[in-house]
């Protein structure tokens, strides 16, 4: 029988097209780990057995007529923020306990039209709103390598069941760090798309202008293969890109001549030792296969963290207010007025999404626009320019992408500041817009690092040539493999 744990998204597809398994042998198997797994790290929230099956029947009764799919028969998990249609999308919420969207976002059809099974919806922090994926309604997901520790946030149930090879792929979005920094903590490959680069269309939003949907992989390869299936132009979303820019790069086997910049900005006191010890063996690493390394700073990058809380929850207190029990939402009618309607559902909001409500309210308020909101949209722009300037002289800029491993799960969340630290790393691509992977680089006690790479807009195509040189060098995990 095939091992779920030995698969990648590539080496199934191959299979399913020589026959050796069918669609439907290897859905089977994934199901029946799901199952089994989730009971250990809770990490899907919906296992779509009746939906998954429906789907492999027809790629096997059709095989033939499939063979060109590029996901053909590929188990994946979708992040419950993104809408599929006819199954549960709850956005880790109470108020969407019971949400069954009647249409398929946008990247999700793209990958029912790629042949791709979507097995299961991941887990998630309420809204995309957290660092460790403790803040959803259905209870916090477990970090595959250690269940006593998160698998951070907020795309953790995806990071965690591509781990725990509960599906091969997955998908997440990325607001502020939320495809890279579960990534990081689960020893996985996640990648933040340029902004416009993949349709919204059907995300349940939280800051629209940074919000982007992206892949989850076992490997760069399978993530590769991911991005260009989900990527693209949607005339349904005005943030799509209509023409994405050609990058030119040569494909290369090595790192000659290409500039890399490690931003020292990033490689603060926040960045736990361990860490740091295993970037610098992995930058060593790097220099290795010929790049070209320097330190730079980066100006206002510091800033990142609170132009980040200012604008996104800022965007966040306007994109809630839908959910309010009438256009959307579960709905309290014990009230005696459309207005207690609205305030007794609103309260089932969690404790984290309702901080940033609050935040977001407070920074657009008059008397305090200018001070805040107005004047953190000034700096985002300037950190923009500074990542022009940056990219005019260098190919990639790296750091960490974590600044610690996995943590305790419980351990932060009575200290929100701490929490949103965890996000220093992967902000500023968020602000800037701009492209970012994490793939992984190595181990520390037991737990896996990751490592952050940086481009200019559009570079995936020249990021994900890069990353695939680094990770056949490293041999970050010397072996050792998830127990469960």
């Amino acid at each position: 029988m095939t091992n779920p744990k030995d698969l990648t998204a590539t080496s199934c597809i191959k299979l399913i097209k020589s026959k050796e398994v069918t669609a439907t042998e290897i859905t089977n198997i994934y199901l029946d780990r799901s199952k089994r797994v989730n009971s250990q790290i809770n990490s899907l929230i919906t296992i779509c057995t009746e939906h998954a099956l429906e789907q492999a029947k027809l790629i096997d009764e059709n095989l033939d007529d499939h063979m060109e799919k590029p996901l053909l028969g590929v188990p994946i998990s979708v992040k419950d923020v993104i809408s599929t249609s006819n199954i549960l999308t709850t956005a880790g919420s109470n108020i969407l306990s019971n949400y069954i969207p009647p249409f398929d976002a946008t990247a999700v059809k793209k990958l029912k039209d790629a042949g791709a099974v979507i097995i299961s919806k991941a887990n998630c922090d309420e809204f995309a709103m957290g660092s460790s994926n403790e803040n959803s309604f259905f209870k916090c997901c477990r970090n595959p390598w250690d269940t006593e520790k998160v698998p951070g946030g907020s795309s953790g149930g995806s990071a965690a069941s591509v781990a725990a090879s509960q599906s091969l792929l997955s998908i997440g979005s990325d607001t502020g760090g939320s495809i890279r920094q579960p990534a990081s903590l689960c020893g996985v490959v996640g990648l933040k798309p340029t902004y416009g680069a993949v349709s919204r269309i059907g995300l349940i939003a939280f800051g629209s202008s940074y919000d982007q949907i992206g892949p989850f992989a076992k490997n760069v390869e399978d993530c590769e293969l991911l991005y260009n299936v989900i990527k693209g132009y949607d005339p349904k979303d005005l943030t799509s890109k209509k023409q994405i820019p050609d990058f030119a790069f040569e494909k290369s086997r090595d790192l000659k001549d290409i500039k890399i910049a490690i931003c020292e900005d990033l490689i603060n006191e926040n960045i736990n030792q361990n860490v740091k010890s295993v970037f610098y063996n992995t930058v060593s690493k790097i220099s290795d296969l010929g790049a070209t390394i320097e330190k730079i700073n980066i100006p206002y990058i510091g800033e990142s963290l609170p132009v980040y809380y200012l604008t996104a929850p800022s965007e966040a207190s306007s994109n809630l207010n839908r959910f309010d029990g009438i256009k959307y939402g579960i709905s309290d009618q014990s009230g005696s007025s459309s207005w207690d309607t609205i305030n007794l559902t609103r309260a089932n909001f969690g404790d984290e999404v309702k901080r940033r409500i609050l935040l977001g309210t407070f920074a657009l308020s008059s008397g305090y626009y200018d001070d805040y909101y107005d004047k953190a949209q000034k700096i985002r722009g300037l950190i923009i320019e500074s990542f022009n300037k940056a990219f005019s002289n260098y190919d990639i800029v790296i750091s960490p992408t974590s600044p610690t491993t996995a943590f305790q799960i419980g351990s932060l969340t009575n200290d929100p500041i701490l929490m949103y630290q965890n996000d220093i790393c992967t902000m500023p691509a968020n602000i800037a817009g701009i492209p970012a992977i994490s793939i992984p680089c190595g181990m520390s006690e037991g737990l896996p690092v990751g490592l952050q790479l940086m481009g200019p807009n559009f570079s995936e195509p020249f990021l994900l040539m890069a990353s695939k040189i680094i990770e056949e060098k490293l041999s970050w995990n010397n072996g050792v493999k998830i127990s469960i």
